[in-house]
């Protein structure tokens, strides 16, 4: 039939679609053996919603490879998480990390429990819930970071404090469409004048 590319329709029923279904982004923030929901969490937190996490403290002991007898891996890292000086920012992180618990360590569906509350009270389950949470509850959040990072790419360098007048007005580009936002950024003074 030839070497022409061709759009793949229906994938968001397969649980497919979009940076968070990607099974390579969800390897990558996987263990070696596991699925890691701290990993996976952190990635949605800093780079898609532009979070600051803090690093762990000294002397949080790492997770093992595998769970123990008797514990799966989401009560592993909720007995983890339980630890004082790491609840506050577990509770930011792991939620999204439990809602894209029905992919595995290589990205492939599987059966799991991705029920999970998010840190504002929001129940999310599975990746569909998660989506849905980050385009209505957070959308500001992912289009401000998204923003920031689509400009630090088109110039080469991070955003400054001197670009959040660009970064605003792209964050409230109409429906977030990209392509009004490419468009701002090349007609920018950062950009024509680099």
């Amino acid at each position: 039939e030839g070497s022409d590319w061709q759009r793949v329709e229906g994938i968001k029923k397969y649980g497919r679609g979009g940076a968070l279904g990607f099974s390579a982004t969800l390897a990558k923030h996987s263990g070696a053996s596991r699925t890691s929901a701290i990993l996976r969490g952190m990635w949605v937190s800093e780079v898609l919603l532009g979070d600051k996490i803090p690093n762990p403290p000294k002397g949080v002991p790492t997770l093992p490879e595998e769970a123990p007898e008797g514990l799966s891996e989401r009560q592993l890292i909720e007995r983890h998480s339980s630890d004082a000086r790491c609840a506050g920012c577990h509770k930011r992180i792991d939620p999204f990390g439990f809602a894209l618990e029905g992919f595995d360590a290589i990205g492939r569906t599987r059966a799991a429990d991705t029920k999970s509350v998010t840190f504002d009270g929001t129940a999310v389950e599975g990746l569909a819930g998660l989506r849905d949470y980050l385009s209505n509850q957070r959308q500001a959040d992912f289009l401000r970071q998204f923003s920031r990072k689509l400009l630090g790419y088109s110039l080469g360098r991070s955003a400054q404090l001197s670009d959040q007048p660009l970064i605003d007005n792209l964050t409230t580009t109409e429906g977030g469409h990209i392509g009004k936002m490419i468009e701002q950024i090349v007609r920018s003074p950062q950009f024509r004048e680099i």
